[in-house]
C-alpha cells in the first residue's frame, strides 16, 4: 500500500511513526513473547471505516492476511475494547494531536492499564504547541509518564524526526503506566 503524502489521508507517515518504528527496533529482544496492541494486534477508529480498510489493505500487502484489525475509538467502551486479550504493551504514534481528544486517549489508555496493571503506553507525539499539556489529565486518571530521550534509541538525528510540514516540529516520547504500580 503506497504512502499518501496528503496529510488528511491515513496512509501518511507521520514523523512521530518513524521515531516510534526505531524505539521498537532497539527494544527488538525484549519483544518476543509480549503480546502489543498496535502489533500483532491493529486498531483504528471504529467511526472511520476507510481507515480501518487500509489496515487490512495493508496487512494483505505485507503478508499478514490473519492479522486482527479492531474498530476501536478514543473514549468509548465498545465490545470489541472490553473483549480485548490481555497486553502488554500499547503503541501510540501521533495520537495528541488535537486536545478535545486528550482525556478520551487517557480514559482509553487508563481502562487498558486497570485491566493490565502491568502494560505500559509507549506513544509519540509532536510538540505542537507549549499550551498542550496531559499532566493534569495524568493525574486525573492516576497515570505516570516517563519521557525517554530521543538520543537514548538514536532517533534524535534530522532524517528520523523531521518533518516535511511546514515549520519545525519536535518528536518527544513518553512511557505511560499506572502511578499505583510503581515497585509492583
Amino acid at each position: 500500500v503506497l504512502q499518501v503524502l496528503d496529510p488528511q489521508y491515513g496512509m501518511y507517515v507521520w514523523p512521530c511513526a518513524v521515531v516510534l518504528a526505531q524505539y521498537l527496533w532497539t527494544q527488538r529482544r525484549s519483544l518476543p513473547g509480549k503480546r502489543v496492541l498496535e502489533g500483532p494486534i491493529l486498531s483504528d477508529s471504529e467511526e472511520l471505516p476507510p481507515f480501518l480498510q487500509n489496515c487490512r489493505r495493508s496487512c494483505l500487502a505485507n503478508g499478514l492476511p490473519g492479522l486482527p484489525v479492531l474498530g476501536l475509538t478514543w473514549g468509548r467502551l465498545s465490545p470489541e475494547l472490553l473483549a480485548l486479550a490481555p497486553v502488554d504493551i500499547i503503541l501510540g504514534s501521533d495520537v495528541f494531536f488535537d486536545p478535545k481528544d486528550f482525556e478520551d486517549i487517557l480514559t482509553t489508555v487508563y481502562f487498558l492499564l486497570e485491566k493490565n496493571p502491568h502494560a505500559q503506553f509507549w506513544t509519540t507525539y509532536q510538540v505542537r504547541s507549549a499550551d498542550w499539556s496531559i499532566e493534569a489529565l495524568l493525574c486525573k486518571w492516576k497515570l505516570k509518564n516517563v519521557p525517554v530521550p530521543l538520543h537514548s534509541f538514536g532517533a534524535d538525528q534530522e532524517h528520523l524526526a523531521s518533518s516535511p510540514l511546514p515549520g519545525r516540529h519536535t518528536i518527544e516520547m513518553m512511557i505511560i503506566s499506572l502511578a499505583q504500580s510503581e515497585g509492583t
